[in-house]
């Protein structure tokens, strides 16, 4: 009996010395992508509304290299950038080879703008099925990986340029300015110092039918719609979401390419 007695409180320890050991195990970490993280978006971009809209914490930079570099450095925990620049930033072979893809949070629409009743944006979208029809936006797309999110347009349309509209005050001052920022691989400088990317590129092709110099110009982001109201510029083009706010304060082209928001993780 009294062995029975000491089994059985020999036991009644071992189970106490268990339970107190769970209950000193440190808690889970949370969630790579939890709302309870910093995140670095640009300002003014759809990653931006999309981290208000959850209410999570944001610190709003210029431009989304800016929101990779707030992570890279340690000073935000995340970023809230395009899925196209980050299949072109993150991972292996990449300027930031030690980010990850966390949740993608949106999916999307790119398009470029124009200011509101502009014929630009029609011209534009018959450069777009034009050069759709004959592979050459392909290409261009393959160049710069973006080929697997490139949208169809629509067939050209008849179209006449207005005698007071955009496209004649365009090649009336023979060059069409192009509102971007710095944003791989839609619009970034080469080591000559030369905008190239899938948007620079095409915007030179529509400055080439138009018949004119195309000049590259960085802008606020945030600032876009004033940048283009106040005739800054003429189209803003740097892989520009079609959100419900630009297309009512802009005359926007066609989708051209399928995009999402996506969390970048260290």
């Amino acid at each position: 009996m009294k062995k029975i007695l000491a089994l059985i409180l020999a036991l009644t320890m071992v189970f106490a010395l268990c339970a107190c050991g769970a209950k000193e195990e440190a808690p889970a970490a949370a969630p790579a992508d939890s709302p309870e993280l910093v995140y670095a978006v640009e300002a003014g971009s759809a990653g931006e509304a999309v981290a208000l809209e959850n209410g999570w914490e944001v610190v709003s930079v210029d431009t989304q290299s800016k929101a990779l570099m707030e992570v890279a450095s340690g000073t935000s925990d995340a970023a809230i950038i395009d899925l196209l620049m980050a299949g072109a930033m993150i991972g292996e072979g990449t300027s930031y080879p030690d980010m990850k893809l966390g949740d993608k949070l949106t999916t999307e629409e790119y398009g470029a703008g124009c200011r509101k009743g502009s014929d630009l944006a029609q011209y534009i979208n018959n450069v777009f099925a034009e050069c759709y029809a004959s592979g050459e936006m392909q290409e261009i797309a393959k160049l710069y990986g973006v080929q697997e999110s490139l949208v169809e347009p629509p067939a050209a349309v008849d179209f006449e340029p207005a005698a007071d509209g955009d496209v004649a005050k365009i090649q009336a001052a023979g060059k069409l300015v192009v509102g971007i920022t710095d944003f791989a691989p839609m619009d970034y400088k080469n080591d000559a110092g030369e905008w190239i990317g899938f948007d620079a590129d095409m915007a030179k092709i529509v400055a080439e039918k138009l018949g004119v110099e195309v000049e590259f110009i960085e802008i606020d982001w945030s600032n876009k719609i004033l940048e283009l109201d106040s005739g800054s510029i003429d189209v803003v083009w740097n892989g520009m979401t079609l959100t419900n706010e630009v297309m009512n304060a802009m005359e926007c082209t066609v989708p051209y390419c399928n995009n999402a928001q996506v969390v970048v993780l260290p």
